[in-house]
């Protein structure tokens, strides 16, 4: 009877905030070291408008041109995101949500309110690095003259910082918080509703389950967020004009608009597939290292 309780309250006994914090950044950084391969190509497909090309022939048009490992360019930019983003994006819902549920239950519409709320300022917070990031992924597909041959996340920092200013970070900023801001109202709560789905179908052990919740819930967020992230993406990538010195791309709803008009609606889903591995991997790997994180971290709990 005692050896119950014990294991029960080892289950249930609640964590530090400050390790919730710290075990979110550290399952967001794992996952990523996975799906970096396929942001880099899901941007570089995006930027250059690669529709006509299968996401299989342009790894072989990668790998043969720059090698494979070319595709983790810029991985430590990703790290950095992750340390930021997923960080502060989960580790702000949990304090979200536990506030909100001291003045009403927590429940579906709750979840959606704190899934919005942590996504928005989570993006603001990593906005820096975000932007960085997407330099790095895709500076090797330029024309050499145009390369801006940033050597590392902080040489590319800093000379972003030194070269255009600090507003450079926050680019695109405007497509960045709208995508997380869906990305928390969609995955965050749909993910619970999927699981519950995907039992009364009979998967029941945690690591299918897991596995089918979070990608089919990242498929839903990646085709709700993808015109978004195209959105971001040609923002935070754009120089200014040559002659002019003005930004072709100037918000969000501007951005996608004049994206369609160039190459139509699907030119917003360029490098869909690699999108969709990295938003479906990265949930699935995120929230199965925060899961084993937390429960080792429990068994050390009395």
């Amino acid at each position: 009877m005692s050896s119950t309780t014990t294991a029960t309250t080892t289950a249930t006994k609640p964590l530090p905030t400050w390790f919730n914090f710290a075990s979110a950044g550290t399952g967001g950084c794992v996952a990523w070291c996975f799906v970096h391969p396929f942001n880099t190509a899901a941007i570089q497909m995006n930027l250059r408008g690669a529709q006509s090309v299968s996401f299989f022939k342009f790894l072989k048009e990668v790998s043969r041109e720059r090698g494979f490992m070319s595709l983790y360019k810029g991985l430590e930019a990703g790290i950095v995101r992750q340390i930021f983003y997923a960080t502060s994006r989960f580790g702000l819902f949990e304090v979200i949500r536990d506030q909100v549920s001291k003045y009403r239950e927590v429940d579906f519409a709750s979840r959606l309110f704190s899934g919005v709320t942590s996504g928005a300022m989570a993006a603001l917070i990593s906005c820096p690095a975000e932007v960085t990031l997407v330099r790095i992924s895709n500076d090797a597909t330029l024309p050499p003259d145009q390369r801006r041959n940033y050597k590392g996340v902080f040489n590319g920092f800093t000379r972003i910082f030194a070269e255009e200013g600090f507003g450079a970070f926050f680019r695109g900023s405007g497509p960045f918080v709208n995508r997380a801001m869906l990305v928390g109202m969609v995955q965050v709560g749909t993910y619970d509703q999927f699981k519950s789905t995907y039992r009364g179908l009979g998967i029941t052990s945690v690591f299918p389950n897991t596995f089918c919740a979070a990608m089919t819930s990242g498929l839903l967020y990646s085709l709700v967020t993808m015109p978004f992230e195209t959105a971001k993406n040609a923002m935070a990538f754009q120089k200014p004009d040559p002659q002019s010195g003005k930004m072709l791309y100037n918000s969000t709803i501007q951005t996608i608009s004049l994206l369609v008009k160039q190459g139509g609606p699907m030119k917003l889903y360029n490098g869909f597939l690699p999108y969709y591995l990295r938003c479906g991997g990265h949930t699935v790997g995120m929230f199965v290292a925060v899961e084993f994180i937390r429960k080792t971290c429990r068994q050390f709990v009395v």
